[in-house]
């Protein structure tokens, strides 16, 4: 995966500030279009050969973009199969926003189309909107840097997640789906290990069922995948990256996988979280931070004076299988790390303590709220089926708004399973969590726990329809999807 030097940054510095002052129309006349394109690739998974999709831009898998430079791309399927790419995080107009048939079709293989609209800075990234292409890895970064990101005295570095299966994602669909014994397919009961539910504000979720509910578990993974990849390794060959002694390094990590939630653990060098979903957030230090599917972090890491080696590890929930990358001053030892830990990873932000400490910075503006919509998030296991307002996709229910109101989402989740729920074309802020009242973070996909509620509130943008889903590729597979319908402001 690119990282983009300190001394390179600084190098560029006035020729990037140029850049980022030019009126855009003229930068964007200066540019010619970024060519993407859909293709097979094949990867070494500890000594094995796996072909997988991905997104090749000009300088490999992804793309990087620099203050003022517009979202000019020519994408080309050169698959054999029809697809589609998302471009998340981003907002652009609802015809580009790349969802089967809304409005666009599919591309045929070896059709080019063109799109054409204003990114959004920071960390962000790109995947088919077929789960299972995107669970063949057809996905990458998308980058759109800030004129700070060019002239800082750091190094970038993209930690790019995912889980990979050696069998077909309809294998893995299958075998999630198809066992009645409730296995899921060999040594699958082990990786559903639950977790019991900590205490709850049984006020704020006065509609669950009070009885036993205490004794309840989570179910926190339904898959053993075969490997947990970082920039497409494993940790029996990780990526090294160069580092500077006593530099400062900015980790954009993009949770890619179809259906692991990680935690991402710094061990011996400190961090400070400073953006989620590429939007700043006031800064929090310390060494374990978690994401769910669809969500990213972005961390600031100030390395130690004296060489060395420090190796940056995201850690399966709830399961001891873990995958990373390695920071390394040049000449520095460096040592084999084991791809299975000796400690379980605990379950991930179950009563919300993280998302409660996250603090938007440039929060949306008070007004009063318009509309008010609840979505309870229900599903079980077995049999596997999962759904929104007790609806899947195509007799689903659309939740409704004009442009420009300001509405307020609930998320009551009344399963036993986390869902990142993921919302297109719009940005919103995390405003309550169970029943209590927060300024949260900005974002576009927040994960509702087991047995919880999160409220979060924004602004209606375009008069379109946007995809409203969870971002576990299998609960989306079965329907777990639902549509934001904006009609056009009175």
């Amino acid at each position: 995966m690119k990282t983009i030097s300190r001394r390179g940054f600084l190098a560029a510095g006035a020729a990037a500030m140029s850049v980022a002052h030019m009126p855009r129309v003229a930068l964007a006349q200066g540019r010619a279009s970024l060519a993407l394109s859909a293709a097979r690739r094949t990867l070494d998974i500890d000594g094995r050969a796996a072909t997988v999709l991905g997104l090749a831009g000009p300088d490999g898998q992804g793309l990087i973009l620099d203050p003022g430079e517009l979202f000019r791309v020519d994408l080309t399927n050169e698959l054999d199969v029809s697809t589609i790419v998302h471009w998340h995080g981003q907002i652009p107009p609802n015809a580009q926003d790349g969802v089967p048939d809304l409005p666009m079709p599919l591309l045929e293989p070896g059709e080019t189309r063109s799109y054409d609209f204003e990114p959004r800075p920071g960390t962000h990234w790109m995947h088919s909107h077929v789960p299972v292409q995107e669970m063949q890895l057809l996905a990458a970064p998308l980058i759109v840097r800030s004129p700070e990101d060019l002239t800082a005295d750091r190094q970038e570095v993209v930690l790019f997640l995912h889980d990979f299966s050696f069998k077909s994602p309809e294998e893995v669909l299958a075998e999630i789906a198809g066992d009645e014994s409730g296995a899921h397919g060999t040594g699958h009961d082990a990786s559903r290990n639950g977790a019991s539910m900590p205490g709850m504000d049984h006020d704020a979720m006065n509609s669950m069922p009070m009885d036993g509910m205490m004794n309840m578990e989570m179910d926190l993974n339904d898959y053993d995948w075969d490997a947990y990849l970082a920039n497409d390794r494993t940790l029996s060959d990780p990526e090294v990256v160069q580092v500077e002694r006593g530099g400062r390094v900015r980790l954009r990590v993009i949770n890619a996988a179809a259906a692991t939630v990680f935690w991402i653990d710094s061990g011996m060098v400190q961090a400070r979280l400073v953006a989620v979903d590429g939007h700043d957030v006031q800064p929090i230090s310390g060494n374990r931070f978690g994401l769910a599917m669809g969500q990213r972090l972005d961390l600031e890491i100030d390395l130690p004076d004296g060489g060395g080696a420090w190796p940056i590890l995201a850690l399966r929930e709830g399961a001891r299988e873990r995958t990373g990358l390695i920071l390394a001053t040049p000449g520095a030892g460096i040592r084999r790390i084991d791809a299975v830990a000796e400690t379980v990873a605990p379950a991930f932000d179950t009563d919300l303590a993280q998302e409660s400490r996250l603090v938007a910075l440039g929060a949306l503006p008070d007004r009063p709220v318009d509309r008010r919509q609840t979505l309870m998030l229900g599903g079980s296991m077995e049999p596997y089926a999962w759904t929104i307002n007790g609806a899947t996709w195509g007799d689903h229910r659309p939740v409704v708004a004009r442009g420009g109101e300001r509405v307020v989402l609930s998320f009551h989740n009344m399963s036993m399973m986390g869902h990142p729920m993921h919302l297109h074309g719009h940005v919103f802020q995390v405003v309550g969590l169970n029943g209590r009242r927060v300024a949260g973070a900005l974002r576009d996909t927040v994960h509702v726990p087991p047995m919880s509620m999160v409220e979060v509130a924004l602004d209606a943008g375009e008069a379109a329809r946007w995809m409203l889903h969870c971002h576990h590729m299998p609960h989306l597979s079965t329907g777990m999807m639902t549509e934001f319908a904006v009609s056009a402001s009175a």
